[in-house]
């Protein structure tokens, strides 16, 4: 098996997301997942988490504030982008802040579970996560596999409740119109 590479981690971070929305900036804990893994794609050999030590909750934590800075003149498009799949959203550098931060946080969560190379306690070189085996490599793939699907099954009863929800909405407004 190899590594639940970044995409596996979406359904972790989107399941995340979803279920606490109002605090949470959903785009941006998605794709603090694809900034973290930035460190492996410029790894020359073995360990290919430890170039900047981005897999780790200190540097991991640096690594999001600084994604969500650097994504908040970008909030207008991610307005536009969360219009489209339809789900509600505000954003705030608050909010970003903390989304990019857990959304980090968790990529190296799962990533310590996986790999025997992640310092997710960095300096301190052990990786204790790893070292307990409490699930194994597959395992690490299947729950990750799960939290997608209950990301697709979260986002779709969102989706279904907000067109209800507009729908009862306008069909008062047609009947407050009628009566006036």
């Amino acid at each position: 098996i190899t590594m639940p590479f970044t995409p596996y981690h979406f359904g972790v971070n989107g399941f995340v997301g979803l279920t606490i929305r109002k605090w949470l900036d959903i785009p941006v804990i998605i794709l603090a997942n694809v900034i973290v893994d930035v460190e492996v794609l410029f790894a020359k050999g073995w360990p290919v988490h430890r170039l900047w030590h981005f897999h780790t909750f200190l540097v991991g934590a640096i690594v999001g504030i600084c994604f969500a800075i650097a994504m908040f003149p970008f909030r207008k498009i991610l307005e536009k982008i969360m219009a489209i799949m339809r789900l509600p959203y505000k954003a705030s550098l608050w909010k970003m802040l903390i989304s990019a931060i857990l959304g980090v946080w968790l990529h190296v969560i799962v990533d310590s579970f996986y790999h025997y190379d992640v310092q997710p306690f960095w300096p301190n070189p052990k990786n204790p996560i790893y070292s307990l085996r409490w699930i194994t490599q597959k395992q690490v793939v299947m729950i990750c596999l799960a939290f997608w699907v209950l990301s697709i099954m979260l986002y779709i009863f969102y989706l279904v409740r907000n067109i209800k929800t507009k729908r009862l909405t306008k069909n008062q407004e047609i009947k407050n119109e009628k009566n006036n």
